[in-house]
């Protein structure tokens, strides 16, 4: 999914000479039901036909071993290249300018475009809202409203105060109303500001809650590849931020698209990796040496960073000083997934994408599960705590409550509050009794 905002890039560049079609080989069960694949093609947003490729038909006919694997086709059917792995925009473009002047050089390139009918979500308030942080002390709740490509400002019980952003795609700073975001996903509050991770932008912003601003304060923009040092963050390029946690003058940042934990210093604006190599497997050990796969979620208890580790569908952490380790509470590999409760090697989580702490408790949405659990990290113990284990959208108690891949979740006041993705809704489920409602936001006039 990381490359996606390349191909959009391209298909609106190479309108007349460009036709993508998407083949989905599923890794996860959920990922291959028909609905489930249907939303996550209309939350990314994607133009292009998709294939559902379940049985891994067509991946094995193509001979695939990673993903993403692009071929390229020519004009006459045949294969003429294949390229595993992720890849620049700037060397897609390259290689694309140069194979369109030499297909139109022989004549073979048409340019009469295909007609492709993408059927948009009705409109709703929110638009596959990523992540959602309340915060008890000043009563408010920030949702990030991902599709909408902007952050709503609520109070707990869903008054809206205040929107960022525009609602186009962009990377521009300014007052709420022209700064634009891409795809934003994690908040971290530091007091009256609200650091954002402007996932598809590839880079950090800095909102002004009083002054009513935006600023970049890492990234330019582009999609980097480096995994070692640092640099200043107006320098740096950033790879698929998805969720921040902020400690000590210190931004945390789940680096989804690099396989690594980040660290940006506030006071001198420094930024690189904190933990990982960047090799996307699960290896224990050293900050330095251990690796991650797809960390998407972050929160700490002021000892330890907590992360949802999604590819490998594990909860890990990593300790909070110079020579520390990351060690794995519950999941197994990059291939071992389910839906079990119980302690230790017998846990199965799918794709679990957020992840919060209270006192001592870990909280995570189990995305692909369609559930909210705990995790409680010595004895390594799982729980459900809601979520009736298939995507849907049903208020009630525990088991009885539907979500449809609930990404984020957070917590103020015993209640819970959970970014419902699919269903372009946040849930509020009581901590005592674990009855779940939708949150109804009311708008300004």
């Amino acid at each position: 999914m990381h490359i996606f905002p390349q191909l959009r890039k391209l298909e609106r560049k190479y309108a007349s000479e460009l036709m993508v079609v998407g083949v989905h080989s599923a890794k996860f069960p959920n990922e291959k039901e028909k609905e489930n694949l249907y939303k996550a093609v209309k939350r990314c947003e994607l133009e292009h036909p998709v294939v559902n490729d379940a049985e891994f038909q067509i991946w094995q006919q193509y001979a695939c071993r990673a993903w993403p694997t692009m071929m390229f086709v020519d004009p006459e059917g045949k294969v003429i290249g294949k390229h595993e792995g992720e890849i620049t925009f700037e060397d897609l473009d390259h290689l694309l300018g140069e194979m369109v002047a030499e297909f139109d050089a022989s004549g073979l390139l048409n340019r009469e475009q295909v007609a492709v009918t993408v059927e948009a979500e009705p409109a709703t308030p929110l638009s596959f809202p990523g992540k959602v942080l309340a915060d008890e002390a000043s009563g408010r709740l920030f949702i990030a409203d991902t599709n909408h490509n902007r952050i709503v400002v609520a109070s707990l019980d869903g008054q809206v105060s205040q929107v960022f952003g525009s609602g186009l795609e962009g990377l521009d700073d300014g007052d709420r109303q022209s700064a634009s975001f891409n795809h934003p996903q994690g908040m971290a509050l530091n007091g009256d500001y609200l650091y954002v991770a402007d996932t598809e932008n590839h880079a950090l912003r800095k909102i002004d809650l009083v002054a009513e601003t935006v600023e970049t304060v890492a990234g330019n923009g582009r999609q980097g590849n480096r995994r070692s040092g640092e640099s200043p963050g107006s320098d740096s390029e950033l790879n698929s931020p998805w969720d921040l946690v902020f400690h000590e003058d210190k931004l945390y940042i789940a680096m989804a698209g690099c396989h690594q934990i980040w660290v940006m210093d506030l006071e001198s604006g420094m930024v690189g990796p904190y933990a990982g190599t960047g090799v996307e497997s699960i290896k224990d050990g050293a900050l330095s040496e251990a690796t991650l796969a797809q960390p998407s979620g972050i929160t700490t208890d002021g000892e330890r960073l907590y992360f949802a580790d999604s590819e490998t569908s594990s909860i890990r952490s990593a300790e909070l000083q110079p020579n520390g380790k990351v060690r794995t509470i519950v999941g197994l590999g990059l291939f071992e997934f389910g839906d079990r409760d119980g302690e230790g090697h017998l846990v199965r989580l799918q794709h679990p994408l957020g992840i919060t702490i209270k006192d001592g408790t870990l909280y995570i949405t189990d995305s692909y599960n369609h559930k909210i659990k705990e995790i409680v990290p010595v004895p390594r113990r799982s729980t459900t705590l809601a979520g009736a284990g298939s995507a849907g959208h049903m208020d009630g108690f525990a088991g009885e409550a539907a979500f449809s891949e609930p990404a984020g979740l957070s917590i103020a006041g015993g209640r819970m509050y959970i970014a419902d993705t699919n269903n372009h809704a946040i849930r509020v489920a009581d901590m005592e009794t674990w009855e779940v409602k939708t949150l109804e936001l009311a708008w300004p006039d």
